[in-house]
């Protein structure tokens, strides 16, 4: 199975009523606090001039579901060595900042599994259509901070979170957000020595489905940080503890 397929986006609500959601899944998810811009997180973020080149664009992949929620954490529970995301927005011909911009990522769990599609890569589970998906709106320095965990992999891909960037969003009253223009599609890669220290780590240790390193992977173009490679920073002295990724995304804004 590789994340190159062209297949069609499916809606987050279709899924939630193919899956069996039940009422009080939705009623939870519709209580979620108001969209957080992620103003209040103790990450200091990347100084917006210090990228202002073109991040790649690449492949959306099959696994994208629209309407998800706006929220700094996407992790709901979600057993994984603790990620946080620390991603400022900056137009790529003047690197000023892009404010109130919806940064949103998905991504597959521990085990490799897409929330929507939950057993793809041999784990089957409890499928709500919404883990491990969401995003916030950037502040006025173009930062977004999304709590999230370190991504597991599975067949043909390498370790990898996907992005987009949408400008001019509609919050709505489910926690959710519904128009504007989407101007960037991408993904955000990581180190492979830390990589290697997370799969010796359960949950991950668990996942007998080869890896595909970054080297070896058909979407990743060794371009670094215009290619969506992270700056990872541990946040402990063990994997376990968790660690701290930073990018500056370059985006075309006209």
């Amino acid at each position: 199975m590789t994340d190159t397929s062209e297949a069609p986006s499916i809606g987050r609500r279709t899924v939630l009523i193919a899956t069996g959601a039940t009422a009080a899944t939705l009623a939870v998810a519709a209580a979620a606090p108001e969209a957080p811009t992620a103003d209040t997180a103790a990450t200091t973020p990347v100084a917006a001039a210090a990228v202002c080149t073109l991040t790649k664009e690449m492949t959306e992949g099959p696994y994208y579901l629209d309407g998800q929620y706006v929220r700094a954490d996407i992790s709901e529970d979600k057993a994984g060595i603790p990620l946080e995301l620390t991603l400022t927005v900056v137009d790529d011909d003047t690197c000023a900042p892009l404010n109130n911009a919806l940064v949103e990522i998905w991504q597959a769990d521990a085990l490799g599994e897409y929330s929507g599609f939950v057993g793809n890569n041999g784990h089957p589970g409890p499928d709500n259509g919404t883990f491990l998906r969401g995003g916030v709106l950037t502040n006025s320095s173009g930062v977004a901070r999304i709590t999230t965990i370190y991504p597991g992999w599975y067949r043909g891909r390498c370790i990898h979170i996907h992005l987009k960037v949408h400008t001019d969003v509609t919050l709505t009253s489910d926690g959710s957000f519904t128009g504007g223009q989407e101007i960037h599609t991408g993904q955000l890669f990581f180190d492979e020595a830390v990589t290697r220290s997370v799969a010796t780590v359960s949950p991950y240790s668990t996942n007998t489905v080869p890896r595909t390193t970054l080297a070896q992977d058909s979407i990743y173009d060794d371009g670094g940080a215009a290619s969506g490679l992270l700056t990872l920073t541990a946040l402990g002295s063990s994997p376990s503890a968790g660690y701290a990724g930073t990018l500056t995304v370059g985006v075309e804004t006209s």
